[in-house]
């Protein structure tokens, strides 16, 4: 098979799997060498790459993934009448970097790191698919640890969890204690 024969195999691959397929399986399926597939994906990367196309390939972790491009959302979401997109609580927001930053974790993790019963945050976030079980741990009680999933990149338009930020060193953060004092001393100015 020519270059052109393989990109289309690799195209309808993904399209038809609609979710993140592996780099490895993806190749296996094509019936090409996992070195290969980056050549394809580089000719599927600039065949959608132009302004006037509605699809985009993405590069979750190892896998890869078809997708309409962000700018046509709304018109997907009138087509298929599909509701609104809630914005996370300042919880779920808190829990999904706890896991992000120190995956897998487990609830009483999160709950020892937050201060408070997580446990329906966690469930409600698995239910949105931006968190999944990633098996369990052996320690009493076997507690079922959580990581993040490839929903949880595309929402945060990542490829890896790697290009999170860093988290910021402890001398360079400020406390509580700092912003009052400073909000105290801007009041008696006024």
């Amino acid at each position: 098979m020519d270059i052109n024969e393989i990109t289309a195999v690799v195209e309808a691959i993904l399209f038809a799997g609609g979710e993140p397929i592996e780099g490895g399986r993806l190749a296996l399926a094509a019936g090409i060498e996992p070195v290969e597939l980056g050549e394809v994906i580089a000719v599927l990367e600039k065949r959608y790459s132009c302004e006037d196309c509605g699809i985009e390939l993405l590069h979750l972790e190892d896998c890869y993934q078809l997708a309409t491009k962000q700018k046509f959302a709304e018109n997907i979401k009138q087509a298929f009448e599909i509701k609104k997109n809630t914005a996370l609580s300042a919880a779920a927001m808190e829990v999904l970097a706890i896991c992000a930053y120190n995956q897998p974790v487990t609830k009483s993790f999160v709950e020892h790191i937050r201060g408070v019963d997580s446990s329906s945050t966690v469930n409600s976030l698995v239910e949105k698919g931006l968190l999944c079980e990633a098996g369990r741990l052996e320690l009493p009680g076997r507690p079922i640890a959580y990581k993040t999933t490839d929903a949880f990149l595309r929402s945060f338009k990542i490829s890896s969890i790697s290009e999170l930020p860093p988290i910021p060193e402890q001398a360079e953060q400020i406390t509580i204690d700092e912003v009052l004092a400073e909000e105290s001393g801007q009041l008696s100015e006024e």
